[in-house]
């Protein structure tokens, strides 16, 4: 058998590895409110981080950075930072949305024991990037596929993560040193937790439904149905009932 044979039998899923995969996908949270104290040990950490560096990028110029944060100092200058901006945000929202917003508990950031903030970097491969000629946003789209490769990995580690969005990204600037020219994406909460919930916690509050999956995929062309009856019959079936967020 030669080594590409090897490579390729190796490469297969059997049916268990593929039903771990669509579990995680399945059950994976944004966890604001069931972290636990207890530390995430180094090895399991870089676990999780060595995922987040095998996502795909355009041109492969692999453009993130990951800041680890666990000194609590930092935690409280990015606690206040979040409070501030939410609390602007509760005044975008009026009526029975607004006593809706206020009951939800949006971050993590000071009970997890790690936040890590996400960054991209534009320029680390020089002006002009394979893959960047006509849609130049690809690096930024590259640092979020690394995000969601982060999260399903610390899912499968039975690890906890929330994307902390409501924030401005000059006060993490602020808070984490980082250069004017680096972008930041994405600041999130790890940690273990007591549980996962059943149910995605907005969808669960009532803040919005799930959207059925069969009345958002097309064919050929924009709002196209010709010839799509059997795939939409498997989606009716199947697409109402994922329980990832």
């Amino acid at each position: 058998m030669s080594s590409g044979e090897r490579n390729q039998i190796d490469s297969q899923f059997s049916s268990a590895e593929r039903d771990a995969v669509y579990k995680c996908i399945a059950t994976r949270r944004d966890v604001r409110s069931q972290f636990l104290p207890d530390a995430i040990p180094d090895e399991i950490l870089a676990r999780i981080l060595r995922a987040a560096h095998q996502a795909p990028s355009v041109g492969f110029m692999q453009p993130w950075d990951f800041l680890v944060i666990r000194d609590m100092a930092v935690k409280h200058k990015i606690k206040v930072a979040f409070e501030a901006a939410n609390s602007q945000a509760t005044e975008i929202f009026a009526d029975d949305r607004q006593r809706l917003y206020r009951t939800l508990k949006l971050e993590g950031i000071v009970e997890a024991p790690l936040g890590i903030c996400v960054t991209c970097d534009r320029n680390r491969t020089g002006p002009v990037g394979l893959g960047r000629t006509h849609q130049p946003d690809m690096d930024v789209y590259s640092s979020v596929c690394a995000i969601q490769n982060l999260w399903l990995a610390a899912r499968a580690e039975n690890i906890g993560v929330g994307w902390v969005s409501i924030i401005r990204t000059d006060d993490l600037r602020a808070a984490l040193g980082i250069p004017a020219e680096i972008d930041v994406i994405a600041y999130l909460c790890l940690g273990y937790v007591s549980d996962f919930l059943a149910q995605p916690e907005l969808e669960a509050t009532g803040w919005l439904p799930r959207l059925p999956l069969d009345e958002l995929v097309w064919f050929d062309q924009w709002r196209g149905r010709a010839g799509s009856e059997g795939l939409l019959r498997y989606l009716k079936q199947t697409g109402r009932h994922s329980e990832s967020e």
